[in-house]
């Protein structure tokens, strides 16, 4: 018997047929059972149809090992890839039996039909635990490791679109997921200009039943590993007495934004609170013009305070370390990106006065994607609905963000810090108060994000993408382990 069982879903269109019998034609390829309800114009021998639910159902799983007698599977999700004819599985399963790996993916090409594109991955760690994480278009699975961790951790809930998540979470847990650093396939893409809305996926309220599925196999799996943290050790934040000069600052890091800056002091110094408050930029050697800006606004408003630091190697992380640590912040610290804006004049005052009725350490808001001209663009508003407050502080880190804008207490950050980085330092703050502390949220529109040339993050290389999801990961994996040490006390 041949050593592996390929799993894919039908596709309509001329290409299925003849990339199926590729894939036949493959040495190691023992049955191909084909996922779908729909009518298949061929059924080519050596192939089944699964039409029981979903790919990712756990009935279509339930089917898939039922059938399988190979020692592996290969699940294809979406269009079947081009395989260099035995040498991508021989190498995987090399690799799966010399690492001792239950799971084992690869990198790839991108046929693009005016190109081909080197497409790497990154490598799996504790951490990797969002939904979706990118394994590519192919992945060997161990079918001894895959009954094992089913048979010790349970089967697999009943869900729609959650099966194959579950078991990976179960496997990962005493089993190895390699990552082969090789292009081992081609898969035949149309690539278009990415617009950045599969940065929201996990918020589009048309995804909330797969989200809700998922929300509950990612916290059975950190129960199954000791990093679960029930809502009813979490604490309110008693603030302390010591006085601050201000009851809030509006904290404004900035490096270069000529062009923006002016109009975020003002939708921030035209707040209306029935407190006092400031504005804080730090202006992290700004060489456009922007120094000149802020200098000129500070000196005809008291209330903003210029803040140039000593250091040459602070990102955003430390300036904004800078500015919580000067002794002009406030009790509360509420985040202001240089481009964009507060949505109206009572943002500030909205979200100190949640922090203090809800003693909260944090709080977080919702805010409206628009371009330059302040136009809404899709996805528009963005509120993290997904975030309840019996659960959020675990399922903050299953996923890739956790909104805007941010509300600190300044005695919290002051104890934890910033990380001097310029990405995912507010998520890995957020990973941290929400280990110990209640964070409130609000879902209107507070804050307008304006997607520009010069700061989206869509339309990032391959490899910048690679790097922020890399370091993600791995601020997840010091999460999780620092929850494990704490719930083992």
């Amino acid at each position: 018997m041949k050593p592996v069982t390929a799993v894919c879903t039908f596709k309509t269109g001329t290409l299925f047929l003849p990339s199926l019998r590729r894939l036949l034609a493959s040495d190691m390829i023992e049955e191909v059972l084909i996922v779908t309800r729909e009518q298949i114009p061929e059924v080519l021998p050596r192939c089944s149809i699964i039409d029981t639910g979903t790919f990712a159902s756990r009935a279509a799983l339930e089917r898939v090992l039922e059938k399988t007698r190979t020692e592996y599977l290969l699940f294809m999700p979406g269009a079947i890839p081009v395989l260099s004819r035995s040498l991508t599985l021989e190498k995987m399963i090399d690799t799966a039996r010399s690492v001792n790996a239950a799971f084992v993916y690869s990198d790839f090409y991108e046929d693009t039909g005016s190109g081909r594109i080197f497409h790497p991955l990154t490598d799996y760690q504790m951490g990797s635990v969002r939904d979706d994480f990118d394994f590519g278009h192919l992945a060997l699975l161990s079918v001894t490791a895959i009954h094992n961790a089913l048979g010790f951790f349970g089967e697999t809930p009943q869900c729609c679109h959650g099966a194959l998540y579950d078991l990976r979470l179960k496997l990962s847990i005493d089993h190895g997921i390699y990552r082969v650093p090789e292009a081992l396939y081609s898969i035949i893409t149309h690539r278009n200009q990415q617009n950045g809305m599969s940065l929201f996926t996990y918020v589009d309220p048309r995804n909330q039943q797969v989200q809700r599925e998922m929300e509950s196999i990612f916290t059975d799996h950190l129960k199954r590993i000791g990093a679960y943290i029930p809502p009813d050790r979490l604490e309110l934040m008693q603030e302390p007495a010591d006085p601050f000069p201000v009851k809030a600052s509006i904290i404004i890091p900035v490096k270069n934004r000529r062009h923006t800056i002016a109009d975020a002091i003002h939708s921030a110094i035209t707040q209306e609170t029935d407190f006092t408050f400031n504005v804080v930029v730090i202006d992290n050697h700004s060489t456009d013009g922007t120094t000149d800006i802020v200098a000129a606004l500070a000196d005809r408003n008291p209330a903003i305070v210029h803040i140039i630091p000593d250091r040459q190697d602070l990102g955003i992380g430390g300036c904004w370390t800078l500015g919580i640590n000067d002794r002009a912040c406030g009790r509360y610290a509420v985040q202001l990106d240089s481009d964009d804006l507060f949505e109206n004049h009572l943002v500030l005052e909205s979200i100190v006065d949640a922090m203090r009725e809800g003693s909260y350490a944090m709080v977080v808001g919702s805010y409206t994607i628009v371009n330059e001209h302040l136009e809404q663009v899709p996805p528009g508003l963005i509120d993290h609905r997904e975030w309840t407050d019996a659960n959020g502080h675990n399922n903050a880190l299953r996923v890739n963000g956790i909104g805007a804008p941010r509300a600190f207490s300044t005695t919290v950050m002051r104890r934890i810090g910033f990380l001097n980085v310029s990405y995912g330092e507010d998520y890995a703050a957020a990973l941290r108060i929400s280990r110990q502390y209640k964070i409130g949220r609000i879902y209107e529109s507070l804050y307008l994000c304006r997607r520009w040339a010069g700061n989206t993050d869509a339309g990032l290389s391959i490899e910048a993408s690679n790097n922020n999801n890399s370091f993600k990961d791995s601020l997840r994996s010091q999460e999780i382990m620092a929850r494990q040490e704490l719930t083992s006390r």
